[in-house]
């Protein structure tokens, strides 16, 4: 029997990404039976080395599956390189005793793994947000018959033919043909050139934005302990266990059950007794 491990080089060329391109497709390919014994071997030995033939066997699956992605302006190398990490995945979870090739069993997880790194960085803002979103932004560009905006009848079609909404079909033909815009100029000494930031207004020192921080920091600061003052001791205690001794993240707030344990009352005493003091406060903070 020849042995495949042999067959595979320990190390590719990846001097660049077409020295890398042509190193995978030299690799030799497994048959069935190899395929089935190396997978054996990874899933009841913990071989790695049957594991390392699987991937190398495959690799120019990735190249062949990343090409298909290159019209989304992302590195050729850097799709590859995701897709690679989807055919590991794969080869980790293959059942060889399902009778299915490992060629079909990677695909999904090859482009899963691509699709997913190019909803990350494909744009700064993010257009790919629902489950429709995700499935148009893959299939809109190559089910369009033309470059043109789409009419009602065939957003009508599209919209059948994958199963979304039509508002989500024209929606997402609007995220496609915009572009990013950088908000502040590039170096320039154009007086003329555009730039986003030079169109945003500074409501800082606007005078209700000026009278209505104000406002906010006094209920904040002296509003909440004269509201606090009006009180008794016990209301105090339930309501900055509750709401004041609360950190960024909402944690440190004290559950009715923990303050119903500590008082010697019930959760639902609790419970009133807090909204009875909210109210309290709100009145005193109106007044």
């Amino acid at each position: 029997m020849t042995n495949i491990n042999a067959m595979i080089p320990t190390q590719l060329n990846v001097g660049s990404l077409d020295a890398y391109i042509s190193s995978v497709n030299r690799l030799p390919m497994l048959s069935a039976a190899e395929e089935v014994r190396l997978a054996r071997e990874f899933r009841d030995l913990e071989n790695l080395d049957a594991a390392k033939t699987l991937v190398m066997s495959h690799l120019r699956l990735v190249v062949s599956i990343a090409r298909q992605y290159l019209g989304y302006g992302l590195p050729h190398a850097d799709l590859i390189q995701e897709g690679n990490i989807g055919l590991m995945k794969a080869v980790k979870r293959y059942d060889p005793e399902q009778g299915t090739r490992l060629v079909t069993y990677s695909i999904h997880w090859i482009k899963a793994e691509i699709h997913e790194y190019i909803l990350k960085n494909w744009r700064m803002v993010k257009i790919a947000t629902t489950k429709a979103h995700r499935k148009l932004f893959f299939n809109l560009r190559s089910n369009k018959p033309s470059l043109n905006a789409l009419s009602p009848n065939e957003i009508k079609h599209l919209a059948t033919a994958l199963d979304v909404r039509q508002e989500d079909v024209r929606e997402m033909e609007k995220r496609l043909a915009g572009g990013d815009m950088a908000i502040e100029a590039h170096d320039t000494s154009d007086e003329d050139s555009f730039a986003p930031i030079n169109w945003l207004s500074d409501d800082r020192y606007e005078p209700s934005q000026v009278l209505a921080k104000e406002a906010q920091d006094e209920l904040q600061g002296p509003g909440i302990e004269r509201a606090l003052a009006t009180l008794d001791e016990r209301s105090r205690k339930i309501i900055s266990a509750r709401w004041l001794n609360v950190s960024d993240d909402g944690s440190g707030a004290s559950t009715l059950h923990e303050l119903a344990a500590e008082l010697n009352v019930s959760a639902e005493r609790i419970r009133q007794i807090e909204a009875a003091a909210l109210k309290k406060m709100k009145l005193a903070l109106t007044n």
